[in-house]
């Protein structure tokens, strides 16, 4: 019996077993063809091309973005144009698609050197940016992927800026670098710091389509969490053209005639493009916006076919067909296909003949044909992620572009073969109840064909308008002065809500330089950013350098910081706020006659804060409740410090005291002052330093608080105070009553002692707590008599202050109302400190409380601005704004440049330069006619 239980057991436990293994290798085998999300794109392309929407926007007006050869490279434009095909070290083209501003990048912004950027690549700098941007795109913040499972796949094929410059010391030692291939995926993982693949590819120009397959790849087996995949080509030197010239490959006006009829050879051009990859279902769980769908991917080679470099149809067509089987789907399945499409007269009819057997048979509907080198010229190692990149943007748009320059399609194409039609015309792209599909093709010289299978990503709503109640803030920044302008300016464009162009700046990287813009509507948010973009002072535009060093000091005031109607906006607005000040109600309630809701909103038959023994419990709930808010905010306290009264709320912040002890000792210790102390005495302040304020003191007047180099309180009797107000003005000195009618910290407190010396509390302080009555750390439980100490004895905050500065604090936040400590903060720390209030009199609390949060922000302080911010959509924000200098080798000298190899000009249509020889005795000597040397032929 025993035997048969072991046997059910071990049989249940291998059926268990069993179950787990089959489930696991159906998790196995759905990785390995899950769908690859596209979510976010950077690009550059001829014609000024910097972003997707630059693309969509050429793509819809058809434009032709081929020019002129570059001016700014140091090419001999003129010298190298012979319309002679056979002409030596000449091309019969002048045209092609090239790059606005190659030479350009902002190498400070990626903690680049001059020298190093110098030799850099210009391919390694755009992959740089283009990664930049499109994680950016993504709304990725690049600087959090540090440590993190990302690849980096990138296509490069051409070499040329490594010839350049000749024997420059200025980049020795960083040109192998610069130009390696394999620095160019590896540079891109190094500055993000993140720690996936970095694997560069080169199988010419198919070279970004293999780097996405490879992507794809590596997120299906598990290799990295995300991708980056693309390419990049920058012609350097004209060799190209050069080298296509002997072999009549080029089309003589520079434009790529695909599939037509008059095609005439491949156009060159340049180009950058990188997408973001992440497994469909990562992309959905992170609520990412899905651009598009990498649904299958192939790669195979020519094999021994009819030469190195002559296409093969028949694994093109394989290729297809590996590509449809990867993704699941048949050949009907695919609307369009991005072709390789390169406009030669050998090339395209193959490839047409390819797409006609794997996509053109048994269709109900033809497939579309469009080439992006109609428009471009061919992008080299960008061609196929601008392929792809052209593809998602058509799908989103709902339109297949046309394909240009078509004045009719090729007769070496037998068209009647399939279904295949080229698009000569823009065309709708209607979703007929499934996702909208395209293939894009690339094949590359070396035998390396690649087939990419895209599919529209899930319907993209435009983001509602987020509702903003009140003001929101905006966030800005950036590594310099001059980009944080020229971000704004961009910023300003952006027709979007308020409250998501807010959320969406959160999710980018914070630099030094930085701005906050308050607005509560879009022309507000218009003006502010114009203002920030023209570097002029506005309402609500606060701008900084982060550069707060040291920890942060709450600092709470004593009284002087209350006014009529404080902390009745931020009740109603501010739940953290709200939620605290009804606690200090409920800690209050059995130690006052009073309700705090009602004195704070000014109810009919409240008391009102003229009384001490009101205004005190008050202020102490409106302080403790602000801190809370900080808190909230994501500003922490390090260390807590106390002006005489505000020490209560500081000890109670710091954990000394409980919410309910320190709600007993004020109320308490408030009613005894209104009951023995109010009515007998004054407060003055005098702007002069405490030891020539002492020499004024006759008797009856004590100093009561030293707060700042040239700012002391006095406290005594009224005709004393009186008397010394006079003379202090007599000698231009400031001095100004304090609206209290009590002598605290004087002799007169010494009449409550005995009431106020069992106030105490039974914690520690959780939060270092500075005493301003003994200048040292409180590090237990406050000791039986310290609340009477706290208002007979001298408040000595500048000493106190001056001795956080000291210890490393570099942040002091005052809590209150209205700041009644920030100058004399400002004049014990000096400058390079940061010191700010909370609220203000009289002015909109919601406001200044955002507008503090944003002086301490621009300084470096940390700040969550996510409770301020509402949940929206997401918005296409401007790329960051890159500071560019120029940074380009100078070519080296050649044949024909005779000032580079340091010769003169004969001056003579049959010579070349004249070269000077020394004086021997033979020359001329023996020639005809003697004479001197002749000039050398060239």
């Amino acid at each position: 019996m025993e035997s048969d239980d072991k046997a059910i057991a071990y049989l249940k436990r291998t059926a268990a077993e069993l179950r787990q293994t089959r489930q696991r290798l159906s998790e196995i085998e759905a990785s390995r063809v899950e769908p690859i999300a596209v979510v976010g794109i950077g690009v550059r392309l001829p014609g000024g091309v910097a972003s997707a929407e630059d693309l969509w926007t050429a793509l819809a007006n058809g434009a032709d973005l081929v020019g002129d050869f570059p001016a700014d490279r140091g090419w001999d434009v003129d010298g190298l144009y012979d319309p002679d095909p056979d002409a030596p070290g000449k091309s019969y083209t002048r045209r092609g698609g090239f790059l606005t501003g190659a030479a350009e990048f902002d190498a400070g912004f990626f903690g680049i050197s001059p020298r190093e950027a110098l030799a850099m690549d210009p391919q390694q700098r755009l992959l740089l940016e283009t990664s930049w941007e499109a994680l950016e795109h993504a709304g990725i913040d690049p600087t959090r992927l540090r440590g993190e499972a990302v690849g980096v796949y990138t296509g490069l094929i051409t070499h040329d800026y490594a010839t350049l410059g000749g024997a420059n010391e200025a980049v020795e030692g960083l040109r192998a670098a610069g130009s390696a291939g394999s620095v160019a995926a590896g540079r891109v993982s190094y500055v993000l710091g993140v720690e996936g693949p970095a694997v560069t590819v080169d199988t010419a120009c198919s070279s970004s389509l293999v780097a996405i397959h490879l992507a794809v790849q590596a997120l299906r087996s598990g290799e990295c969490r995300m991708a980056l995949a693309g390419g990049a080509t920058v012609m350097a030197t004209p060799e190209a053209f050069v080298e296509f010239s002997r072999q009549r490959g080029l089309s003589a006006d520079g434009r790529c005639r695909a599939f037509a009829e008059g095609a005439d050879g491949t156009g060159w051009a340049e180009g950058a493009g990188v997408v973001v990859l992440e497994r469909l279902s990562d992309a959905q769980r992170t609520g990412r916006r899905i651009l598009g769908v990498i649904r299958g991917t192939a790669v195979n080679q020519d094999g021994a076919s009819n030469g190195l470099t002559a296409p093969n149809g028949p694994a093109q067509q394989k290729v297809i067909t590996q590509a449809l089987t990867n993704a699941g789907l048949s050949a009907g399945d695919v609307d369009l296909v991005e072709a390789h499409g390169t406009g030669t007269t050998l090339g395209d009819p193959i490839e047409a003949q390819a797409l006609i057997a794997a996509y053109g048979q048994n269709r109900e509907t033809p497939l579309y044909l469009g080439s992006l080198k109609s428009n471009i010229g061919h992008a080299q190692a960008a061609a196929g992620v601008a392929g792809v990149i052209k593809m998602i943007l058509s799908m989103r748009h709902g339109v297949m572009p046309r394909t240009l320059h078509v004045d009719a399609p090729s007769s070496r194409i037998d068209w009647s073969a399939g279904a295949v039609e080229l698009l000569t015309e823009a065309r709708e792209w209607p979703s007929s109840g499934r996702p909208r599909r395209a293939g894009v093709s690339s094949f590359g010289v070396s035998g390396t064909n690649a087939h990419v299978i895209v599919e529209e990503g899930p319907p993209i709503e435009p983001p509602a308008v987020s509702a903003v109640d009140g003001v929101v803030p905006l966030v800005v920044s950036a590594r310099s002065a001059a980009a944080l302008q020229e971000q704004a300016s961009r910023l300003a464009e952006v027709d979007a809500g308020v409250g998501d162009v807010a959320g969406a700046l959160l999710a980018r990287p914070l630099w030094e330089h930085r701005a906050v813009v308050l607005a509560g509507d879009g022309d507000e948010l218009r003006d502010g950013l114009h203002a920030l973009a023209e570097g002029r002072s506005a309402p609500g535009v606060t701008t900084g350098v982060a550069d707060a060093a040291g920890k942060t000091v709450f600092v709470f005031p004593g009284q002087g910081a209350q006014w009529a109607g404080m902390a009745r906006g931020l009740w109603a607005a501010d739940p953290v706020f709200a939620a605290r000040m009804a606690e200090c109600e409920r800690a209050l309630a059995p130690v006052v006659d009073w309700s705090l809701a009602d004195v704070v909103h000014g109810v009919d038959g409240a008391p009102t804060i003229d009384r001490v023994d009101v205004v005190q419990p008050v202020s102490f709930a409106v302080m403790v409740s602000l801190a809370a808010v900080w808190q909230a905010c994501g500003v922490r306290p390090d260390a807590v410090v106390g002006h005489s009264q505000g020490e209560l709320a500081a000890a109670c912040v710091a954990g000394a005291l409980s919410l309910d002890d320190a709600a007993r000792i004020v109320a308490l210790r408030s009613k005894v002052i209104a009951a023995e102390l109010a009515g007998r005495g004054g407060m003055m302040s005098v702007a002069e330093p405490v030891d020539r304020v002492a020499e004024r003191l006759t008797g009856r007047v004590e100093i009561a608080a030293v707060n700042g180099p040239a700012s002391v309180v006095v406290a005594g009797d009224l005709d004393a105070l009186e008397s010394l107000r006079v003379a202090c003005e007599s000698d231009g000195v400031r001095a100004r009553l304090i609206p209290v009618d009590y002598a605290s910290h004087t002799w007169h407190v010494d009449a409550i002692e005995e009431q106020l010396a069992e106030l105490s509390g039974v914690g520690a302080p959780t939060v270092p707590w500075l005493s301003t009555v003994d200048v040292e750390w409180v590090t237990g439980p406050v000791e039986s008599g310290y609340w009477f100490r706290n208002l007979r004895q001298q408040v000595r905050f500048a000493d106190a202050v001056g001795q956080l500065a000291d210890q490393g604090f570099g942040v002091f936040v005052e809590v209150s109302s209205h700041p009644v400590l920030t100058s004399s903060v400002e004049d014990v720390v000096g400058p390079g400190k940061v010191v700010c209030g909370t609220l203000r009199r009289d002015q909109d609390e919601s406001r200044r409380l955002l507008q503090s949060l944003a002086e301490l922000f621009v300084r470096g302080v940390p700040v969550d601005w996510s409770r301020y911010v509402p949940e929206g959509g997401h918005v296409e924000l401007p790329a960051y704004a890159f500071q560019r200098e120029r940074y380009w080798l100078a070519a080296a000298p050649g044949t024909g440049d005779l000032a580079g190899l340091g010769l003169r000009s004969a001056g003579h249509p049959l010579l070349g330069a004249v070269v000077e020889v020394p004086e021997s005795g033979w020359c001329g000597a023996d020639r005809p006619g003697g004479g001197g040397c002749a000039s050398v032929a060239g």
